[in-house]
């Protein structure tokens, strides 16, 4: 039912839509800085840079480290900006493009996370995305600012430019991986 429909303002039609933004970026948000935190941090049990380099160069990301600090702050960083509701674009596209590289790790397990597919990974960023074009909502900081570091061509930028770089990145990934499958 859309808010004409139960007769209620726009405003308060914009209340609820801005209070589940706020709801959606928050926990969505805390989630990817925490798992960010555990990569740079190695807060929450998480291994840290040079354990999660570890774990990335065994994943077939080279340079190990610098994909472990960039996994990191896409995580971190990207949650971090969804969860203030700051610079929105950047934030989401940052997340979404880090949740790709993940879900192409997990994708050979297919679709669901309880056989170690790509189901949570693809989830975070779908709804990292979803923000970036949707924008943070009233209860933000964007909106605080004035809109400066959330302007409607930096939507397409970020998106498109974290694209650019996630498939490169998966791509070259995609290609050590196969070479080592078949002993090149």
């Amino acid at each position: 039912m859309t808010c004409t429909r139960l007769r209620t303002s726009r405003t308060s039609c914009l209340h609820r839509r801005d209070l589940g933004l706020l709801a959606l970026r928050v926990g969505t948000g805390g989630v990817l800085a925490a798992h960010g935190a555990q990569k740079l941090l190695g807060w929450f049990g998480g291994g840290g840079v040079s354990g999660t380099a570890a774990a990335m160069d065994a994943m077939g990301y080279s340079p190990a480290k610098a994909s472990a600090l960039a996994a990191g702050l896409g995580e971190a960083g990207g949650g971090a900006l969804l969860a203030l509701g700051l610079a929105t674009p950047l934030g989401g596209a940052a997340a979404a493009g880090t949740m790709a590289g993940a879900a192409a790790v997990h994708a050979p397990n297919g679709f669901f996370a309880m056989n170690g597919g790509y189901e949570y990974p693809a989830f975070l960023g779908f709804v990292a995305a979803g923000l970036a074009v949707t924008g943070a909502g009233r209860y933000s900081l964007d909106h605080a600012l004035g809109h400066v570091l959330d302007r409607h061509w930096m939507v397409p930028a970020a998106l498109v430019g974290a694209a650019a770089a996630t498939l490169a990145v998966v791509g070259s990934r995609t290609k050590r991986v196969q070479e080592a499958d078949t002993g090149e």
